[in-house]
């Protein structure tokens, strides 16, 4: 199982939605997949299940050992409950076959604080050794009773304890964004951030008590799979193929600029890039961006209320548009597919090197 971060501490980024795209693509595409929600707003687990016509949650674990979500997954290490953490059930989409979903739950965020005093006294407190490498069991342990090929692991936007262990116990990481102003300050934020991560992470996977654990801190360092452009407006000019926006292109050309100059130098010196020729062979060269997926308004509303992502749609049997609009909204289709189809089989001759 090959484990995937998809992080930016920005909001805002359509990182949910890319998330479920390029999984149920990967899985279109053979791999079995598993999306993994950690993010307390389990936004993503809504957009898998799609509307829900209930008054409780569907994924509350029945019996404490055998969970049906990520908070119930790790009970056992940070509430020191008298058994081990287990395989959590999985939900398999009834559209997709082959991708499932670690459903989330909103209590994951009670454990933000105890997994920080965690990151930083385990080494001392032996009753806190356990925690570290909690989520990624659990993680695993799902994806083993599954034969899982790929997790997708989706992220709240955030700094903290969770979501910094979940990023340095995983395989590789896609950095989502937008194109606009604070998507680059964010980028900027992100070079000076995770090479303090993966110090933090080294430090921690050679921790003796950390590595006689019951659930042993991952000794990994995640490599950048790339970074994706979402949510933009394009058109066509002089019969060319249609671009962003010139307003969009600005920022395009800034967030270009700050990952060369500033990200890949720092990713660079802290390990965390693969060698150039990985990226130039999988035709994903870090001076360019992994996807770029523009605005898909009109058809995500109809995507979500149908729990399958926009390249899916079947405009006939799924929508009323008809005529020149069904058209247009094809059109958009096979675009968004295609882009989505070049990431997913970009990410697979990425980690084939893993």
């Amino acid at each position: 199982m090959k484990q995937i971060a998809i992080f930016n501490h920005k909001g805002g980024v359509s990182k949910t939605t890319m998330t479920f795209h390029l999984a149920w693509m990967l899985a279109a595409l053979g791999k079995r997949v598993m999306v993994v929600d950690c993010d307390p707003q389990c936004n993503l687990t809504g957009v898998f299940i799609g509307n829900l016509d209930t008054d409780d949650y569907p994924f509350e674990s029945e019996s404490p050992q055998k969970p049906r979500n990520i908070r119930d997954a790790v009970r056992p290490a940070f509430e020191s409950r008298p058994y081990t953490i287990t395989a959590t059930e999985l939900y398999e989409s009834r559209l997709r076959p082959g991708l499932f979903l670690l459903p989330g739950h909103v209590g994951l965020s009670e454990y933000e604080s105890q997994l920080a005093v965690a990151h930083e006294l385990s080494n001392t407190l032996s009753a806190l050794q356990n925690i570290p490498g909690a989520l990624h069991h659990a993680i695993d342990r799902a994806a083993i009773a599954n034969n899982i090929d790929y997790a997708f692991v989706d992220m709240s936007p955030s700094l903290g304890a969770i979501n910094q262990n979940l990023f340095m116990t995983s395989d590789g990481f896609i950095l989502p964004m937008a194109p606009d102003l604070f998507s680059s300050m964010a980028l900027r934020s992100l070079a000076r951030t995770l090479p303090k991560w993966g110090e933090w992470g080294k430090k921690a996977a050679s921790n003796l008590i950390l590595k006689e654990a019951d659930y042993p801190f991952r000794p990994v360092t995640p490599a950048y799979l790339g970074a994706t452009v979402n949510n933009f407006r394009k058109r066509a000019r002089g019969g060319e193929e249609a671009k962003p926006t010139m307003a969009f292109q600005r920022w395009f050309d800034r967030l270009a600029e700050v990952r060369d100059t500033e990200l890949l130098q720092a990713l660079g010196a802290a390990r965390m890039l693969l060698s150039p020729e990985v990226y130039a062979k999988a035709h994903a060269p870090t001076n360019q961006f992994l996807m770029e997926i523009g605005s898909l308004d009109g058809l995500i509303a109809t995507a979500q209320e149908l729990a399958k992502p926009v390249f899916a749609i079947d405009l006939p049997q799924d929508t009323d548009f008809r005529g020149g609009v069904a058209e247009t909204y094809q059109a958009k289709i096979d675009v968004v597919g295609n882009g989505f189809r070049q990431g997913a089989e970009k990410v697979i001759a990425l980690t084939d090197q893993f």
